[in-house]
């Protein structure tokens, strides 16, 4: 069993989480209806689906492991996901296919981060016994296979913004 401290630190640490969970539901269901007339708009549905259910997991992890939910922290995020959608995109007027990769690479990141989390949480199943090891690992399983789906329509994107030419010099590996 965890000590006291640890287990503070853990619950600030799953509630950070949580909070960057609210700001990528939003950010994953603006993408998909921002896209919903593409060839990709099914995948991007889903995709947005399974973010919302990911962040129910984590919910439901947290209340497993009988720690408070920091709402504030949740609402605070989402605001500056809000906020985030002010940034220029080189048009005034019109969305610019340019805020679609923006946004993909920063759905990718968000979900790497989410993997990230449910390995630490993995790590952690021997000193927290409510914490369901089936269920992490199908959960890091999902998000695995999200960051592959981000990065197919990531490189797609790209070819739509810049071009092919752009997209095979950047995919190239260097020593």
């Amino acid at each position: 069993m965890a000590t006291s401290e640890t287990r503070t630190f853990l619950a600030i640490y799953l509630n950070d989480h949580l909070a960057g969970a609210a700001a990528g539901v939003e950010l994953a269901r603006r993408t998909a209806h921002a896209r919903r007339n593409s060839a990709d708009a099914e995948r991007l549905e889903r995709l947005a689906e399974d973010i919302a259910a990911d962040r129910g997991a984590l919910l439901a992890i947290l209340r497993s492991l009988e720690m408070p939910v920091r709402r504030y922290k949740s609402v605070a995020t989402w605001a500056a996901e809000k906020a985030a959608r002010l940034k220029l995109n080189g048009r005034l007027r019109s969305r610019s296919p340019l805020s679609d990769l923006v946004e993909l690479e920063a759905l990718r990141l968000a979900v790497e981060g989410k993997a990230a989390g449910w390995r630490t949480l993995l790590s952690l199943v021997d000193r927290e016994p409510a914490l369901d090891v089936e269920k992490l690992r199908t959960l890091l399983e999902r998000a695995e296979a999200q960051i592959t789906v981000l990065e197919e329509l990531r490189v797609k994107t790209v070819e739509e913004v810049f071009g092919d030419r752009t997209v095979r010099a950047a995919t190239v590996t260097t020593p």
